[in-house]
Parts: C-alpha cells; sequence; structure tokens
C-alpha cells in the first residue's frame, strides 16, 4: 500500500460507520491493488471494528487480495452453468496461453449463466466463449 495519508483521503470519502466497509474495501482495492494488513488496521480503526471482522470480510470476498499482482487477470467462472456450458475444457488452453504473465483467476458466477462459458477482465464481462477466443483475450492482455 501506497502510505497513511492516502488511506486517509479514501476514508475521508466515506461515514465513519459500518455500512461504509464493502464501498471502502473496494476503493482500496482499485487505488492500491490490495487490501493489505495496515489497510485492514486502518479501516477497522476509522469504522470502530475490530482489525478480526474486517479481515473476515476481506477474506471471504475474492475481490480484495492482500498482496499486490501487477499482472492481469482473467476471471473465468467455473460455477455449475458454465461447467455444463464447458468451460473446463477451456482451463488448460487458457493456463498455456497466460504462462507467468497473465493471471487465471477461478470465480463463481459472473451472473452470465445463459450465455457461458464466461470471463471478465476488469469491467468488461466476455460471453459465450469457446477455447479460441479464451486463449485470443489471454494473448491480448
Amino acid at each position: 500500500m501506497s502510505g497513511a495519508a492516502s488511506l486517509d483521503a479514501i476514508l475521508a470519502d466515506f461515514a465513519p460507520e459500518q455500512a461504509s466497509l464493502l464501498p471502502i474495501l473496494h476503493e482500496v482495492q482499485a487505488a492500491f491493488g490490495c487490501v493489505d494488513a495496515a489497510a485492514e488496521a486502518g479501516i477497522a480503526r476509522y469504522l470502530n471494528l475490530s482489525r478480526a471482522e474486517v479481515h473476515g470480510v476481506v477474506s471471504f470476498y475474492h475481490d480484495f487480495t492482500p498482496m499486490a499482482d501487477p499482472r492481469p487477470c482473467v476471471q473465468l467462472c467455473r460455477a455449475e452453468a458454465c461447467q455444463a456450458r464447458g468451460v473446463d475444457a477451456l482451463v488448460a488452453a487458457a493456463e498455456a496461453a497466460a504462462g507467468s504473465r497473465v493471471r487465471i483467476k477461478t470465480v463463481y458466477c459472473l451472473g452470465l449463466c445463459s450465455a457461458g462459458p464466461a470471463a471478465r477482465v476488469g469491467d468488461t464481462l466476455y460471453a459465450r466463449l469457446d477455447e479460441a477466443a479464451l486463449v485470443d483475450l489471454v494473448n491480448k492482455l
């Protein structure tokens, strides 16, 4: 994380109440690429929560990571609907194309159940992927 001053700037945009926890965590993840222990502690102090309460939320949701990873990330849905539409057959080719330069991260449900297999890069969703389309997506990152 870049420093307490930057965390303080993020916190200043939110009311110091428990309902602000998830929006704060999303802002911290976006700003720093992670929600590390120092951020958890600062957020807990600001919201008058225990660090364990904040850490419980951070560790529950797959969008929050404890360390920044500069590689681009393809979130690949592996939920039942995408499995039924063949996502498992695409994984090996995607991982081979990704190598060590792109992360392939398993997620469960991107909300495109009728249009799977599905993936997300940043805020962009991709649907009806086949092997060629998924490998092309990975190669473009």
